[in-house]
């Protein structure tokens, strides 16, 4: 067994096994990732990932070892949902309202993935790389490929929707 580390050198020299040990280390929680920002599509999340990954071992040469493989494996999945999103014009990317539109129905129990989907995807992307997967700030922003303080704007935003539709899943727990 090798570690991660010595798996992301063997790999980038082409070692196909190396390859194969990192893609199942990062391969369910990319899938998680991606389909958190893909609002539950499965099928779309396993289709961004099998894209990301081969676009990752076409690439692997290039990966510098600057910042993690982690790191690096995940800009190239916020790049390839972005590709998505808009090519299939799945939601507007840039021009969505900020506002979290109230819930018609009080009865509604939001638990924590039907409020993400609620939003916007850079809010999704960077409380689920902060959060979810641990990554600290600057290397989110590395990741989705904006200045820190636009990363730390987009969850700040993003928690505070999540505290606006999960207050009254709160109290009626």
């Amino acid at each position: 067994m090798i570690d991660a580390a010595a798996a992301e050198v063997r790999a980038a020299a082409g070692d196909v096994a190396a390859f194969g040990f990192l893609v199942r280390q990062h391969q369910s929680p990319l899938r998680g990732y991606l389909r958190r920002l893909t609002r539950g599509n499965h099928a779309l999340a396993d289709d961004l990932a099998q894209e990301t990954f081969l676009e990752a071992h076409r690439k692997l040469s290039q990966f510098a070892g600057k910042g993690s493989f982690a790191g690096w494996l995940y800009a190239i999945a916020w790049s390839r949902f972005l590709m998505e999103a808009r090519k299939r014009k799945l939601e507007p990317l840039d021009d969505m309202d900020d506002r979290v539109a109230p819930q018609s129905d009080p009865a509604l129990k939001l638990d924590l993935e039907k409020a993400l989907a609620l939003l916007r995807p850079p809010e999704r992307s960077a409380l689920t790389l902060c959060f979810a997967l641990g990554m600290p700030h600057e290397e989110a922003a590395e990741v989705m490929k904006v200045p820190l303080g636009t990363l730390k704007s987009h969850v700040a935003r993003g928690r505070e929707k999540l505290k606006i539709l999960l207050k009254d899943h709160d109290h009626e727990s």
